[in-house]
């Protein structure tokens, strides 16, 4: 499908582990997708699929147009060649982010500017502009050590690390600019997001890409803590159903939980990806990270009613996916 002429949809981060199956969902949909990343950890080859030899040498499929940006830098300049060129943006998904908790205990202030201040950036060029739409990938690191079970989104937010306070700064800047400058904006709390793509070689990632390369190779797997802090893990291709769904018309200055309602100990889960890979890796426990939650596990009510999205993908099915 040549998408070229199709509405411009940016993907910040688009690069990276979710927003590259976004920037592919959004092509296929027939979106310009223009993907700004500064690719200290995304990569190009996430996007093999529309930079191919076909395309010319260096080339792109022209639905898309890929530029090297860091978000929290601004994004005038980046865009500017762009809209000139095609008209303007319709629509953001502001992904690009500092994922790391552990990192943003480390270096709060880096956390900061990269998160905080790359959303107001986004804002900030979507009031100016008129964009129709904006979709924020929020984190359930908002709600911080929850003892009641599922989370919904009118939980009391306490962030435990600079990351989810960030997140939720992100969020409360996203309403700002909804009620003062009629932004339509929409966060999306995702838990814990895992698939194909996702770097396990990245001290970043998440502990299913990180487990599932240990296991493959037979190598032991480490757990942080007692093992039975409890986590929702949620697949890709379910995630992507939400970002799209959070990006049309509608449900401005919505906030939503991504995940599946169901919860796992990672004791359990690095049992079942051993098992998986064939049963050679031993599982070792090492002392608990700070800023870690405890227990995680999402109400999902809110997706489903106001964006008509439910995750549909077993977590064995998506496990073996990812490990495939």
């Amino acid at each position: 499908m040549s998408s070229s002429s199709g509405p411009i949809a940016v993907v910040t981060g688009g690069a990276g582990f979710i927003g590259s199956h976004l920037t592919d969902r959004l092509i296929e949909l027939g979106h310009r997708v223009v993907v700004l990343d500064d690719f200290r950890t995304g990569k190009r080859a996430n996007l093999a699929r529309w930079l191919t030899p076909e395309h010319g040498f260096g080339g792109a499929s022209p639905a898309l147009e890929l530029v090297t940006c860091d978000v929290s830098h601004g994004i005038f300049a980046a865009l500017a060649p762009i809209t000139a060129k095609y008209g303007r943006v319709e629509r953001i998904a502001h992904l690009a982010a500092q994922v790391s908790v552990v990192s943003s205990v480390a270096n709060p202030l880096v956390d900061m500017s990269v998160n905080y201040g790359g959303t107001l950036h986004v804002l900030e060029y979507a009031r100016a502009m008129g964009v129709a739409k904006v979709a924020f990938a929020s984190s359930a690191a908002v709600y911080g050590d929850v003892s009641e079970m599922p989370v919904g989104e009118d939980t009391p937010t306490r962030p435990v690390s600079p990351y989810g306070i960030d997140k939720l700064a992100s969020e409360l800047a996203l309403d700002y600019y909804a009620n003062v400058h009629g932004v339509p904006a929409t966060a999306l709390r995702f838990f814990n997001v895992y698939g194909p793509r996702q770097d396990p070689s990245s001290p970043y990632s998440g502990v299913i890409s990180i487990f599932a390369d240990r296991a493959r190779a037979g190598r032991t797997l480490t757990i942080f803590g007692d093992g039975q802090q409890t986590r929702d893990f949620v697949y890709v291709g379910d995630v992507v159903r939400g970002l799209v769904a959070a990006l049309g018309d509608g449900n401005s200055r919505t906030v939503a939980n991504v995940g599946t309602g169901g919860e796992i100990t990672v004791t359990e889960l690095a049992r079942t990806l051993v098992e998986l890979c064939g049963g050679k890796s031993a599982i070792e426990y090492a002392p608990q990270r700070a800023g870690e939650i405890l227990r995680s596990r999402a109400r999902v009510d809110r997706l489903r009613e106001a964006f008509g999205v439910v995750a549909e993908t077993r977590l064995v099915d998506g496990l073996r996916a990812t490990i495939a």
